[in-house]
């Protein structure tokens, strides 16, 4: 593999192209979605928790069913009005079947 080193204030960066990096991101992590939701997780447009969600095939009320909160509630997490408490986030990720840390 050959990437292109650019120097930013000094210092020197590498260029990686996006799986790669997505790859490098998740590499020793048990892992089980695919390489296009990992670069869409990556490029952080979209809630993580919407992408996995849509993925898995849930509706916002199936999560929330799943996951004893309200949709009202999954909504504004969603879509960052709010942050959700721990006990809810690992709620949300036992429900989607990934670890916490890829919901932050």
């Amino acid at each position: 593999m050959n990437y292109d080193i650019i120097h930013i204030a000094g210092k020197p960066h590498v260029l990686v192209p996006l799986h790669d990096y997505t790859a490098l991101k998740n590499e020793g992590k048990n892992n089980t979605l695919p390489g296009e939701v990992l670069q869409e997780l990556a490029l952080e447009k979209k809630s993580p928790i919407k992408i996995i969600r849509t993925y898995r095939g849930m509706t916002q009320d199936d999560l929330a069913r799943a996951t004893d909160i309200s949709r009202p509630y999954l909504t504004e997490i969603e879509t960052g009005r709010k942050d959700g408490s721990i006990k809810t986030l690992k709620s949300i990720a036992n429900a989607l079947g990934v670890p916490l840390e890829m919901l932050a």
